[in-house]
């Protein structure tokens, strides 16, 4: 059940979404040809039996062709033959975890004697879960969905250990902590329905952005495995089904999930048990071990549907990215040889997207939570991924917008993932945090940041003539582009006032001044256009959290702009600038599926009441800000402009129009401060409507 007014994407579209991540290009042939016809440019044809090709032999040459086409079958013969590898890798049964031993796993011993230790089993409580579905008897992958259904939506934990929650004039259900309608979930055909619904949620709103998962074939296996007759076709992964189940349950306005928000301030305490479920059934399937199709896609889905605050020692925080990473390396995905050698198109089709999406966010991941990337770019010669234009089943050719989104985004978004790749392998380094960053390499990522911008910005981010129209899964897609490029300058604006340029830093250090005026000039003019870089992105990010706000987007947003409203919104509070109240109402917003949202809401809130009363909170950049050009931060209230469209809240208008954000007459006019690069925002409330 979605939000009045909302309109989603279509079993349809999400099968068309699906084809065009998969679809791979034919895989370019290796150049055969001998160096004479290579350096003239002309084709190399040799006729069977002859030595020389015919150029060659018309001209006379020495020619080359036999020596390039043993070498290149050389290669091609090496690397296959390296690590053969099937994607597909053999189903392997349950483990018990290390930390318990198998004697007490295992309620019956070899010799058919019950074992249950007196400590596990006191009296009077029911058996715990983790006996009863997930390791004895043991959930493998050919257990039947209807009892994976049954292990994930089995009553909580701490009410059915505890026997006097079950006392009728306390608890009337051991599902009531779940809300007054979790009782339904004592019917198992209830449990397949709420499944159903769950599966479309997570079509609808999860799969637009992660297209990893091929809708029909999903929803045609789950219909199948929870019907009267299953037949014998094997039942799909359980950890597969838990995870698009636990999506669903993020986003869902089911009633249950409604009642279940309701008890608990806002938060569904059925989502938070069904990831962790999620996360047990994966490790106990060793789905971060075996590297298979189903468990790279399941790493992937993993990663972002848990907690994504750092500090949380219970989200294993980029864990099941890495897991899924590696899987793909040991699949040799990395290899265009092997890649292209896949038969079939599904697979390989899948199997390119999710490298492309590991490749892109290990690198943004690197630099956002400050360590080093796994994969370098020499780690994969697989040409790029790209989307040939599709042909819909009527004929049609697609939308504009969807090939923007699959022949332009991902182009862009790797691009942009490079830079960020050399930005975390140059700046979380124990040595610049020593020394600090060397001034070198701060003009190095300025200077690739702005030629990032000047080529992919128009393309990919807000454009100037943006449609009211769009619908939800277009202004998402264009807002995060636009939103990854100006976090990538917060980025680098929080390194330098953290660890400062080295040069000065050697000065400071030892108290001389700097044998030129000149060049401290020089680097603190960079630093300075630095800052202006950041504030303006972190203005710009303030602005389209408004749009995304006062649509009620980022209640049903998979993690995509988290970071970027949390950077900015930090930054915004260190210097005591009024815009932070929209990415403190976007962050309590997005805490409807992710609760550490709420939390970083309230630090952001303390930070900037502190700065308040005691200044801005800098450190080597705090004597650069104040030569950033003050803008005014009050105006008058504009009127309503014509249509009736209500203008930005007037706390955060006046500012966003002084700064060049916004257009005086508040229907939102974006634009960089230094070269004026700008993009058409409509930011009045309800106006992004679906089309």
């Amino acid at each position: 059940m979605a939000q009045p007014g909302l309109v989603l994407p279509t079993p349809s579209m999400q099968s068309q979404i699906h084809e065009l991540a998969k679809t791979l290009p034919p895989p370019r042939r290796q150049n055969t040809a001998c160096d004479n016809c290579r350096a003239r440019k002309v084709k190399c044809h040799r006729i069977p039996g002859q030595e020389k090709c015919q150029h060659c032999q018309s001209k006379n040459y020495p020619c080359t062709h036999f020596v390039q086409q043993a070498t290149s079958e050389r290669k091609r013969n090496s690397t296959t033959a390296r690590r053969p590898r099937n994607p597909s890798s053999a189903p392997s049964p349950l483990s018990p975890t290390p930390s318990v031993g198998s004697s007490l796993l295992s309620p019956i011993t070899d010799n058919g004697v019950h074992n249950i230790p007196p400590y596990i089993m006191p009296s009077g409580t029911a058996l715990p879960l983790v006996f009863k579905y997930g390791f004895y008897p043991p959930i493998t992958l050919d257990t039947p969905t209807r009892d994976v259904l049954s292990y994930l939506f089995s009553p909580p934990e701490d009410t059915t250990s505890d026997p006097n929650l079950l006392n009728s004039g306390r608890l009337k259900s051991p599902y009531a902590a779940w809300g007054d309608q979790a009782v339904k979930l004592e019917d198992d055909v209830f449990k397949s329905e709420l499944a159903f619904d769950l599966m479309e949620i997570y079509f609808q709103i999860v799969h637009s952005r992660l297209p990893l998962l091929n809708p029909t074939q999903f929803r045609n296996r789950l219909r199948t495995s929870l019907s009267s007759n299953p037949g014998s076709e094997k039942p799909l992964h359980p950890a597969l089904v838990a995870t698009v189940l636990a999506w669903g349950t993020k986003f869902s306005e089911h009633p249950l999930l409604i009642a279940d928000r309701q008890s608990h301030s806002g938060q569904s305490l059925l989502s938070k048990t069904l990831i962790n479920r999620t996360r047990d059934l994966a490790e106990a399937l060793k789905v971060h071990r075996i590297p298979n199709q189903d468990h790279v896609v399941i790493g992937l889905l993993v990663e972002t549907l848990q907690s994504q605050n750092p500090d949380d020692p219970s989200a294993f925080h980029g864990f099941w990215l890495t897991a899924a990473t590696r899987h793909l390396l040991d699949l040799q995905i990395n290899h265009k040889s092997v890649a292209a050698q896949i038969p079939d198109t599904e697979t390989r089709g899948t199997l390119i997207f999710a490298w492309w999406m590991a490749c892109i966010c290990d690198a943004y991941s690197s630099l956002y939570y400050r360590h080093k990337p796994v994969l370098d770019d020499d780690d994969y010669d697989i040409d790029f991924y790209t989307a040939d234009p599709q042909v819909n089943s009527d004929g049609t050719a697609p939308s504009p917008r969807e090939q923007l989104e699959f022949l332009g985004y991902y182009r862009a978004a790797h691009s942009l993932a490079r830079t960020a790749r050399q930005m975390s392998r140059q700046l979380w380094r124990p040595i610049t945090d020593a020394d600090g960053i060397p001034f070198e390499t701060l003009r190095t990522f300025a200077s690739a940041l702005r030629i990032w911008r000047e080529k992919y910005l128009a393309r990919v981010g807000v454009p100037k003539n943006y449609n009211a129209g769009w619908d939800f899964v277009t202004t998402v897609s264009c807002f995060a582009s636009d939103a990854q490029y100006h976090v990538m300058w917060i980025v680098l604006f929080n390194a330098l006032d953290d660890y400062g340029v080295k040069e000065l830093n050697e000065n400071d250090r030892s108290g001389s001044l700097p044998e030129n005026v000149q060049t401290r000039l020089y680097i603190e003019d960079a630093m300075r256009r630095v800052g202006e870089e950041a504030l303006n992105g972190a203005l710009r990010i303030a602005a389209l959290t408004e749009v995304l706000s006062a649509n009620e987007y980022l209640k049903l947003d998979p993690a995509v702009v988290e970071f970027h409203i949390i950077a900015a919104g930090h930054l915004l509070a260190r210097l005591g600038r009024q815009e932070v109240s929209t990415c403190i109402v976007g962050l309590e917003q997005y805490s409807h599926s992710y609760e550490e949202a709420g939390d970083h809401a309230q630090d952001i809130r303390k930070t900037f009441e502190q700065v308040r009363n005691s200044g801005i909170d800098l450190n080597h950049m705090a004597a650069i800000v104040k030569q950033i050009a003050a803008f005014p931060t009050t105006t008058t209230e504009p009127e309503i402009p014509p249509g009736g469209h209500e203008p930005l809240s007037p706390s955060v208008l006046g500012s966003f129009q002084m700064n060049g954000v916004l257009n005086m007459d508040g229907t939102g006019i974006l634009m960089d401060v230094d070269e004026g690069t700008t993009a058409f925002v409509a930011a009045h409330k309800n106006e992004v409507s679906a089309s």
